[in-house]
């Protein structure tokens, strides 16, 4: 049994979470690693920020812990249980399951030195690196995160991020509004998001004259999220190469968040 770092999650939040959790496939080995070690490793990795062969050897073997991480990413089992959990999360609270508004924001973030694929530089935020473009309901809950070089336009990212949240059919359901910032206050932009996904934009601008911080209607729950996810040092930077292991790690410090809210 491995130390109780404070990363670990409690027995009743993962039994909680086990009917989630995949069986072993048929034929194999029978699985002999404890999959509570296994979510405590990853959670780890995502809350101290350190390098996967750099787990404390109380956990159980990293090759074993980044195997599972990395086959759940490309399976899409980390998305299917993000997903269950948030529909739980709103219907905890008397909400439907399918929001009826969304909120888009981007976030430009500096990558590690040995990060090549999709870097690019935000000039207007003078950031080299990339940019999380993320979806959320009214609650701060993660629709679809779109991981880009960071010289990607916002209405491109835009783009392509609801285009993933169009696919995933039920669970926006009733979505009808998608609240956006300036950067997005485009004609073609607005027409596309009406023509392809039957969504209504609405523009949240900055009051004229306000200086420094200022709480703008809707956008302020995006930007909650992204403090929300500060929280994990393997998300203050960058450090994955691939921009789908950004993805990943971003809905897994979502999944933390809601089966702590849960159990």
């Amino acid at each position: 049994m491995n130390k109780a770092y404070p990363s670990n999650l409690s027995r009743v939040q993962y039994e909680f979470l086990s009917d989630l959790i995949p069986e072993p496939k048929k034929g194999g080995r029978p699985r002999e690693v404890d999959m509570w070690e296994v979510l405590n490793a990853i959670f780890y990795v995502l809350v101290e920020g350190v390098q996967w062969r750099a787990l404390p050897g109380d956990f159980p073997a990293w090759q074993t812990v980044y195997t599972y991480f990395r086959n759940w990413r490309k399976d899409g089992t980390w998305l299917n249980i993000h997903d269950q959990l948030r529909d739980w999360t709103r219907i905890d609270i008397e909400r439907h399951r399918s929001p009826s508004e969304a909120i888009i924001d981007s976030q430009s973030i500096k990558t590690a030195a040995m990060v090549h694929e999709a870097v690019g530089y935000d000039a207007g935020k003078k950031i080299k690196g990339r940019k999380r473009f993320m979806t959320v309901d009214t609650l701060g809950l993660v629709l679809r995160v779109l991981v880009t070089a960071a010289n990607v336009g916002e209405r491109e990212g835009g783009k392509k991020v609801l285009k993933r949240v169009k696919q995933s059919k039920n669970q926006v359901s009733r979505l009808t509004t998608i609240w956006v910032d300036g950067g997005m206050k485009r004609e073609p932009f607005m027409q596309w998001v009406m023509n392809f996904c039957r969504w209504i934009v609405q523009v949240v601008l900055r009051p004229e004259q306000t200086k420094g911080f200022t709480v703008l209607k809707k956008r302020w729950v995006g930007e909650r999220t992204f403090g929300w996810l500060m929280g994990c040092r393997r998300l203050v930077r960058d450090y994955e190469l691939l921009p789908e292991t950004s993805e990943t790690f971003i809905y897994l410090a979502m999944i933390r968040i809601m089966v702590r809210r849960l159990a």
